[in-house]
């Protein structure tokens, strides 16, 4: 390997590296913290949900029409309700959309507002 190649390479896998490790130490903060774990949960099925409704939309047929899935019949609907939920929960479990960062974000910034407003109030 070239000079040339060699420090491109060697930034490279210190920034995955860097990323791999920030990922391990938030998961340990968050397991440390039970109120980020929970909040990163509700944040999370939140967006599973937001997800689910959405890609329901997307398979949303008229009656008496066939879908874009070709079922039509008593259980076309259950399965495409089932299907629309695993399509969400993999979107959701691949990263999903941003949804979940921000609401976890504004679920622990609420309550930090809240912790310090009961200390100001009582104290």
């Amino acid at each position: 390997m070239t000079a040339a190649l060699a420090l491109p390479a060697a930034n490279l896998a210190l920034g995955v590296a860097g990323k791999v490790a920030g990922k391990v130490v938030n998961g340990i903060a968050e397991a440390l913290d039970p109120a980020k774990a929970k909040a990163k949960k509700q944040a999370d099925d939140f967006e599973t949900m937001f997800l689910e409704q959405f890609t329901e939309r997307l398979f949303a047929s008229s009656e008496g029409t066939e879908g874009p899935l070709g079922e039509n019949g008593q259980g076309g609907g259950i399965w495409r309700s089932q299907l629309s939920q695993q399509y969400a929960k993999q979107i959701q479990k691949a990263g999903g959309i941003g949804l979940s960062d921000q609401i976890m974000r504004d679920l622990i910034g609420l309550q930090a507002q809240n912790t310090s407003g009961a200390q100001n109030v009582g104290g």
